[in-house]
C-alpha cells in the first residue's frame, strides 16, 4: 500500500512550502511508475476550508476536507506562511493536528509551519527549526521550545522541522531516502534538479548575506578580509583596515554585524572553502591553505562546527564537477 501524505495548507499559506513537498513525493512515484514498480505514496493536500486555499502568491489551491483525525496517516506536512498565524489560533484546527499525531508516523513542519505544530504542544521539548527571520518569535511564543536559527532542518525522533522555503524540499528528500533509501532519493533530486539534500545542520544562508543585514560601514572591510584570507587576520590588522581602533573595532564591528571579528572571519573563510569544494577539483588540503585555515584538519573542524559536515563529504554532496 502507498504512504499516505497529507500536506496541510490553510488561507495566505506559502505556495512552495505546499508545492515543494508535494513534488518531491511526486517525482517519486514517476520515478516508480518508469520502472513499473507500485507507487510509494498517495499525496493530497488537505484543508480545514470549505473553499479554495488562496495562497499569499494569488493561486489558489483545490484542497480535501480535513480527513477523521483518527484515520491512519503515514506523514503530516504543516505548510507555513503568513496564514499560519490565524491558523495557530484556530482551537479545532489545533486540536485537530493533536488528535492526528497520534495516528500518524511522522509529523513535518516547513517554515512557519511550525507555529501550528508548536500551538498543538507537539514541539515542546524538542530542538525546532523554522525560518531565519522567525526564531525569535517562535522561541518567545513558545519557550518549551529549543528554536535554533542556523540548520536547515531537524530531525526529533519522528518530528521533523525545516527552514524556509526552498529547505522544506530539503526536508522531504530526507524523508524520502529514510523511506526508500539514499539511490532512489538521489534520482529523484536528479529529476528535480537539486542536490540530493543540503545537510540538517547546513547554514539557511550565506556569510556574506549575513553580515550585510547591517548597514554599509564595513562592507570595505568585508570585500578586503575575502582577498585577504591567507593573511593574519588579527585583530589589529582589521581595526587597522577599518581607520579604527582596537577597542572601538571590536565594539562596533560586534554591534553592527553580530558576530566578533575572529567569528567573522572564520565564516569567511569557510564560505569561500565551500566555493571552491563545489567549483574545483583542487584538493582539501590546498584550499585549506587558500582560504586562510594553515591546514586541513583546522579547516575540518571548522566545517564540523560551523556545517556539522566534513570538508570531503561537502564536496561529496555539492560538487558540481561530479
Amino acid at each position: 500500500m502507498p504512504r499516505i501524505i497529507n500536506v496541510l495548507a490553510f488561507e495566505n499559506v506559502q505556495v512552495l512550502d505546499v508545492t515543494g513537498p508535494l513534488q518531491v513525493f511526486a517525482s517519486a512515484n514517476d520515478l516508480a511508475r518508469q520502472r513499473g514498480l507500485p507507487l510509494p505514496y498517495a499525496v493530497s493536500v488537505i484543508t480545514a476550508q470549505a473553499e479554495p486555499v488562496m495562497t499569499s502568491a494569488g493561486l489558489a489551491l483545490l484542497a480535501e476536507p480535513l480527513p477523521a483525525n483518527d484515520t491512519p496517516c503515514d506523514t503530516l506536512v504543516i505548510a507555513g506562511g503568513w496564514g499560519v498565524y490565524g491558523a495557530a489560533e484556530d482551537p479545532a484546527l489545533v486540536q485537530w493536528v493533536r488528535e492526528k499525531a497520534r495516528h500518524t508516523r511522522r509529523m513535518a513542519s516547513v517554515c512557519t509551519g511550525a507555529f501550528l505544530l508548536a500551538a498543538s504542544g507537539l514541539l515542546d521539548g524538542c530542538r525546532v527549526a523554522t525560518h531565519w527571520t522567525r526564531c525569535e518569535e517562535l522561541a518567545r511564543k513558545f519557550p518549551a521550545l529549543t528554536v535554533e536559527a542556523n540548520p536547515i532542518f531537524i530531525q526529533q525522533g519522528t518530528v521533523w522541522t525545516s527552514a524556509g522555503v526552498t529547505a522544506g524540499i530539503d526536508l522531504c528528500l530526507a524523508l524520502l531516502e529514510e523511506d526508500l533509501g539514499r539511490a532512489f532519493a538521489l534520482e529523484v533530486a536528479r529529476h528535480l534538479v537539486v542536490f540530493l539534500k543540503r545537510p540538517g545542520g547546513q547554514a539557511q544562508f550565506s556569510v556574506t548575506l549575513a553580515l550585510q543585514k547591517s548597514d554599509s560601514r564595513f562592507a570595505e572591510l568585508h570585500a578586503w578580509i575575502a582577498e585577504h584570507l591567507t593573511l593574519d587576520l588579527n585583530i589589529a590588522t582589521l581595526a587597522a583596515q577599518a581607520g579604527m581602533s582596537e577597542r572601538s573595532f571590536v565594539r562596533h564591528y560586534r554591534a553592527e554585524t553580530g558576530q566578533t571579528p575572529a567569528r567573522a572571519v572564520e565564516l569567511l573563510r569557510i564560505e569561500s572553502a565551500r566555493r571552491q569544494l563545489a567549483d574545483s577539483t583542487t584538493s582539501i588540503k590546498r584550499i585549506a591553505l587558500q582560504c586562510g585555515f594553515g591546514c586541513e584538519e583546522t579547516l575540518r573542524r571548522s566545517f564540523l562546527r560551523a556545517l556539522s559536515v566534513t570538508p570531503q563529504a561537502y564536496r561529496e554532496r555539492f560538487s558540481a564537477l561530479q
